[in-house]
């Protein structure tokens, strides 16, 4: 236990930016040189809201959803500290934790019906969160005080030693602001943070190779609440007195000006905010009416001027005046014996798979089966319902009626992250990517999916991730600059094979393409089919829709025709082919794009 907190110790130490390290520094001197006890206290209430901002940078910054709740969780967090130590005679080192788990408990138990909402939906819901919390304080006087509140909060005492207003207050709540900041940065960092940012980026991309985007919302909210209701209980402790100010909207409003002017994703950006934003009325108080101005010019040039901070701005004037060499690519892994395996035993059935949309039937009572090795090619014109089809296998859509049988146990209508960790991978029509990730970290984020899926992995740290995606993407024949470039600034047929190599990367049974081939040019085929007849040698089964005869005729195992959501023949490429129904409706006149030359 003591190497592992040691080795986490030296991995935050390793982290620090020697700025930030100085500003930590020049915050200590002028705390304990130069502050006045006012000024300390200034000092302790921005340490408050800097707990708070980095627990509302879980769920606005990391999980990109605004909420409202973060003062209810915060007023929450205060008034439990004051009621369990006025009453009751509770100390710190139990109210304390009592506060966080209060918080926490209401997020986790809001969370279930809030977090199905999506943008204005979801902000409204958890402000209506917010303003009940405000009426049930004014309102509940036998309990809260009612608008008087509740006095006498004593100060902590740790261990017997009081813990008065002053310069032992200002070590305890920044000591839980560093402690708070370094747990959030060990949280967001390596492979997790990889697969926080894909969640939030790209979640039907998340989705597709394993990552439960919704359990990663809820536990993002549910963190951020603790933090709320850490802030809350140092507020009370610190002002003595609990009302139902600490649950109004400008509380809120302050949190999430302080995550926008700062930074909602770095830890630094949530004590920077803070400290600005909680001097800055201090600062011009010689013109205290126009503090909301004040604190509207201060977001207004923010979002103008740094839409990611003012943490962000400083890393693109730091990148700017002293530009820095992209790192050099990873040591490729040797591929590993069975790295594509897949087992013999695969048996995907598709039993009269049903699905409408409005009065449109986009599949109609299809079946088919595919074992291990085969590849399957998907045909037919355009509307017949092939990406459907593999939608409903990878869980994008539900099916209306019939079963998707994967090696005996009926998957239709499970989630994508479900299908996905059962072996279904998929690559889409249109590549969706995580545009603000390297190609490299959109692979790496997908074999640390099958690391926490329980596969075989030989190394649990980014590096090996990175390595192992390093591999994929040779594997692919994409040039090794391609790994080091951000997915946003990649030509389409480099931006197809790095999904395939993502969904590879997650170690599929099943590899599902749609369309895999478009937008490459002959050479790119060509190396494209080498690799999909190698991974069906191994073992893997594929199902491709491709409008290319000519690519499926070297590939597919068999086709499936559709038109109007049914099939109309299957069978080997060449009876497919000569099929009068497939003639008519794939190759024939009408067909457009989908016929072939």
């Amino acid at each position: 236990m003591a190497t592992a907190w040691r080795r986490h110790v030296a991995r935050v130490a390793a982290g620090l930016n020697p700025l930030y390290a100085a500003g930590a520094v020049f915050l200590v001197v002028y705390a304990q040189v130069f502050a006045n006890s006012y000024d300390q206290r200034v000092l302790a209430i921005a340490g408050i809201y800097a707990l708070l901002v980095i627990g509302y940078q879980f769920v606005f910054g990391h999980a990109g959803a605004l909420s409202l709740a973060q003062a209810a969780f915060f007023g929450l967090g205060a008034y439990v500290t004051a009621l369990l130590a006025t009453r009751l005679g509770w100390p710190f080192l139990v109210t304390f934790p009592a506060s966080l788990g209060a918080a926490a408990a209401l997020a986790a138990l809001v969370a279930l019906p809030v977090l199905r909402l999506e943008s204005h939906y979801f902000a409204l819901a958890t402000l209506a969160i917010g303003q009940a919390a405000l009426a049930a304080a004014v309102n509940w006087e036998s309990l809260t005080g009612g608008s008087v509140g509740l006095g006498g909060v004593p100060p902590p005492s740790l261990f017997g030693f009081a813990i008065a207003p002053g310069t032992r207050m200002l070590v305890l709540i920044w000591g839980l602001v560093a402690i708070g900041g370094a747990v959030a940065w060990l949280l967001i960092r390596g492979p997790r943070g990889l697969a926080i940012r894909a969640a939030r980026e790209a979640p039907m991309a998340a989705g597709a190779v394993g990552i439960d985007t919704g359990r990663m919302r809820f536990t993002l909210f549910v963190l951020g609440a603790a933090y709320g209701g850490g802030a809350g209980a140092l507020h009370a402790h610190l002002l003595g007195v609990v009302s139902p100010e600490v649950l109004r909207l400008p509380v809120m409003v302050s949190c999430l000006a302080m995550t926008i002017i700062g930074g909602r994703t770095r830890v630094a950006g949530a004590i920077i905010g803070a400290l600005l934003l909680v001097h800055l009325p201090e600062w011009f108080r010689f013109a205290e009416r126009y503090g909301p101005l004040v604190y509207g010019l201060a977001l207004l040039a923010t979002i103008v001027v740094a839409p990611d901070g003012l943490t962000g701005a400083a890393t693109r004037l730091r990148q700017f005046l002293w530009p820095e060499s992209p790192p050099p690519p990873p040591e490729i892994l040797p591929r590993a014996v069975g790295l594509f395996h897949a087992p013999a035993e695969i048996d995907l059935k598709v039993i009269e798979l049903s699905k409408q949309f409005g009065g449109v039937a986009a599949v109609r009572e299809v079946s088919f089966a595919l074992r291990g090795g085969e590849i399957i090619g998907l045909i037919g014109p355009n509307g017949s319902g092939k990406t459907t089809i593999l939608n409903l296998i990878t869980g994008t859509e539900r099916p209306d009626g019939g079963k998707i049988v994967l090696n005996g146990e009926d998957i239709a209508g499970w989630n994508p992250h479900r299908i996905a960790r059962r072996g279904i991978g998929r690559a889409f029509q249109t590549p969706i990517l995580v545009e603000s990730m390297t190609a490299l970290d959109n692979v790496a984020l997908a074999t640390h999916t099958a690391v926490t899926a329980g596969l075989s992995y030989p190394g649990r740290r980014l590096a090996a991730a990175r390595a192992e995606a390093a591999s994929l993407l040779g594997g692919l024949e994409i040039e090794s600059s391609a790994m080091q470039r951000w997915a946003a600034d990649l030509p389409h047929g480099v931006r197809r094979r790095v999904e395939i190599a993502r969904a590879l990367a997650a170690r599929p049974r099943i590899l599902v393409l749609d369309e895999p081939a478009a937008g490459l040019d002959e050479a790119e085929r060509n190396a494209l089919r080498t690799a999909l007849r190698d991974l069906a040698a191994q073992g893997m089964a594929l199902i491709v829709i491709e409008h290319d005869f000519h690519f499926l005729s070297g590939l597919a195992s068999r086709l499936i025709c559709l038109d109007a959501g049914q099939v109309i023949a299957q069978g080997t490429v060449e009876a497919v082919r000569r099929d009068k129904l497939v003639e008519a409706a794939f190759f024939g006149p009408t067909a457009g794009a989908d016929g072939a030359p």
